[in-house]
């Protein structure tokens, strides 16, 4: 077991219930797509996993869990990319040698080295994603989340992004609206619909025609 849920309960200042009694458990080698129109909860649930917004329930996460958010300006706000990668490095108490190493293998991992010394303002939309990804990387995560990961990237980058997240070994849970690419990178689906499980079950459920309908994709 990697990722425990149960009954895990969101609620916005103005009683809007986000999340409605939620129960999952995601398990070694899982690639979780997570899927539902907006406003199915799908955000909210990932910001609750992360501990950014105060849910009731439990949430039992062995090891550490990372969140690349849509936006990749949200992870890139140092002079430099290596200075984002480092960022997270430093604060976990590693030394400079150590962040060093830690940048160094990241940046490798994910083919962007050239780009250490570039700011993530001369960035093209791809190589953001890239580089927020390294954001998290760098600090050793056993789980990897993401929000609406192929948003803002053009088929060639998009491509990429499904074939570096096919070759990461972490578990993950991937909230999109792409399912070309959910059903590309994910080997298990969760539809929400109004905070709640509507289904959970193998990727197949990406063809179910009637499921689609009821989650309102047409």
């Amino acid at each position: 077991m990697m990722l425990k849920l149960q009954n895990l309960t969101v609620v916005y200042p103005d009683k809007t219930k986000a999340i409605d009694n939620l129960s999952f458990t995601l398990n070694a080698g899982e690639n979780i797509a997570l899927i539902g129109e907006n406003g199915a909860g799908k955000t909210s649930l990932l910001l609750a996993i992360a501990g950014i917004l105060k849910a009731k329930g439990a949430i039992e996460i062995p090891k550490q869990i990372g969140l690349v958010f849509q936006n990749p300006d949200d992870q890139l706000f140092m002079p430099f990319l290596y200075d984002d990668i480092a960022f997270g490095c430093r604060n976990l108490g590693l030394s400079e040698e150590q962040t060093k190493a830690k940048v160094e293998e990241t940046l490798e991992m994910l083919n962007i080295s050239h780009l250490k010394n570039r700011s993530s303002l001369k960035l093209s939309c791809g190589e953001k994603r890239m580089a927020a990804i390294a954001t998290v990387l760098s600090m050793s995560p056993s789980i990897l989340m993401f929000d609406e990961p192929t948003a803002y990237l053009d088929p060639k980058a998009r491509r990429l992004l499904a074939e570096t997240l096919k070759k990461l070994p972490h578990e993950k849970i991937i909230a999109t609206h792409d399912m070309a690419f959910a059903a590309e990178v994910c080997n298990r689906v969760i539809a929400l619909k109004d905070g709640r499980i509507a289904a959970d079950g193998p990727k197949d459920l990406l063809r179910d025609e009637e499921l689609m309908r009821v989650l309102g994709f047409f």
